[in-house]
């Protein structure tokens, strides 16, 4: 792995800077990585577009995107007038127009006194990645005298052959060492902290296992439409957009065994193991559904069907419902339930870690029957922990009541940092850890590469409900843990789902 320190000399080149993702997300995550790690003198940003623009009306907008994000215009006015560059280019497959980028960078690197560290991140859409890889490597633009690193951002292919074109591609001019394959939600806090909760806390790893878990359960939901991006998501679908990518890294987390030492190589190599180890899918066990016109919020919303740019008669997916087997020592047996989709009534990323009940009935001359203790992982809106369990109530009746332990980040730490900022960091500083490797893509895409060729029917479901009605086939007493309450199946004198005969009292 070339490595180099988070404040090395370095030119930041991005890009698709005229685009939404580099205004929303990338120039205030590279602004604040650069000021919070001490190298506002040494990280230089050269922006790349097809505009007609000059770098000082690249600063002038850029100063304006800083500042609608909280900071003041006079904490930007030296770096974006100092360290901001932009290069506009008319084709991504021109040659001569990156013949005439090498000699931007090189001119920049010259004048800025930079050692030929260098960064480029590619903010475009997926099928303009092989050009812009091409025109890099052809240009001589993907090795220099100091490091090279190329980021990447998801879709990775849109199936496993494609997937395997794409890497071709790259590898014929940077090596994997060099590739630094971005999924935002790996930046996020919870995320990157899944590794010392399991690894670093002697209480939960012993029970970590098929032994004392009955189940986990994932959700990722979104309450959005697909919004402007109905061309795109048309032709990908929820399998593609999230559970290729987002929802089997969470798996791979939840599900690895412990790494051989703290460090990228081994931990992605047990990554890809889990993902190598679910077993193939059946018709039984997904769900598809594609939201029909509804309510969120109070609000009356369209259908996917009345979305720009959507086929009339799509049969694309919105939500994807599974049942997945990790089928190793450790797992043998325990399904992971996972669901995602658009338009459900809130947005929210939880995994709940579901412990097994009690081998014995002990309190059952009291006609009560504990409900299971649950580990809430909550990754979005608010990141923490939530750790469920019960207690006897103080009253001389013989009550238990559901109790929660509540751990959230932004209570203790304030400010946590963005995702894109600890990956804009991570690639600064050589560390692959929190990124995609090309083994792990290609087993996530020989996973879902058959059920992609062979989709299961599509059902509709209503806008701000929790998906269709065969989810409750699949796992019918999901809603417990995943959704707004995880104590609501534990409530007294309510029905436990799947346990209709058994109060709690």
């Amino acid at each position: 792995m070339q490595q180099a320190a988070p404040n090395s000399a370095h030119l930041f080149v991005i890009f698709g800077v005229t685009g939404d993702l580099a205004e929303r997300k990338l120039l205030p995550a590279f602004y604040h990585v650069t000021h919070r790690e001490g190298c506002e003198g040494m990280s230089y940003l050269l922006g790349v577009g097809r505009r007609d623009w000059s770098d000082d009306e690249f600063r002038r907008r850029a100063k304006q995107t800083l500042t609608s994000s909280g900071l003041g215009p006079g904490e930007l006015s030296s770096w974006c007038d100092e360290q901001v560059f932009f290069h506009g280019i008319d084709d991504y497959r021109s040659q001569e127009s990156f013949v005439e980028l090498r000699s931007r960078i090189n001119q920049i690197e010259h004048d800025c006194a930079l050692p030929q560290n260098r960064i480029y991140y590619l903010a475009l859409p997926p099928e303009a990645f092989p050009a812009a890889v091409t025109a890099l490597g052809e240009n001589g633009l993907a090795h220099s005298a100091g490091y090279t690193r190329l980021v990447i951002e998801k879709p990775f292919g849109k199936d496993l052959e494609t997937a395997r074109r794409l890497d071709q591609v790259i590898h014929r001019y940077f090596g994997e060492d060099q590739v630094y394959r971005i999924d935002h939600y790996l930046g996020k806090t919870t995320v990157q902290n899944m590794l010392v909760f399991r690894f670093a806390n002697g209480m939960f790893e012993p029970l970590w296992n098929r032994d004392r878990i009955s189940r986990v359960e994932l959700t990722v939901g979104e309450d959005l439409g697909v919004g402007t991006r109905g061309g795109y998501y048309d032709t990908a679908g929820a399998l593609r957009d999230m559970v290729q990518n987002h929802i089997l890294q969470l798996i791979s987390l939840v599900a690895m065994e412990p790494p051989t030492a703290f460090e990228a190589e081994s931990i992605r190599s047990e990554k890809v193991k889990v993902v190598r180890s679910i077993t193939a899918l059946r018709d039984e066990d997904v769900v598809l559904g594609q939201y029909g016109a509804g309510e969120i919020n109070g609000q009356p919303v369209t259908g996917y069907l009345e979305e720009p740019k959507v086929a009339a008669e799509s049969q694309t997916e919105t939500y994807a419902a599974l049942r997945l087997h990790v089928d190793t020592w450790r797992w043998h047996g325990i399904p992971f339930y996972v669901r995602t989709g658009k338009r459900l009534p809130r947005r929210t990323t939880k995994i709940a870690i579901v412990f097994r009940e009690a081998p014995l009935p002990l309190f059952r001359a009291f006609q009560v029957r504990p409900p299971a203790n649950v580990l809430v992982i909550s990754i979005q809106p608010d990141e923490g922990f939530d750790l469920f369990f019960e207690v006897k109530t103080p009253d001389r009746s013989f009550r238990l009541d559901t109790k929660r332990l509540t751990f959230r980040y932004q209570d203790h730490f304030g400010r946590i940092p963005e995702a894109y900022e600890t990956l804009i960091a991570d690639v600064v500083g050589g560390d692959q850890t929190l990124f995609v490797h090309t083994e792990e893509v290609e087993a996530s895409w020989r996973l879902l590469t058959p059920l992609l060729q062979h989709k299961p029917p599509v059902s509709e479901y209503r806008a701000g409900s929790w998906g269709p009605d065969e989810i409750y086939t699949l796992l019918p007493d999901w809603v417990d843990y995943c959704l707004a309450e995880p104590t609501q199946a534990a409530q007294r004198g309510k029905t436990v789902p799947g346990r209709e005969n058994d109060r709690i009292t």
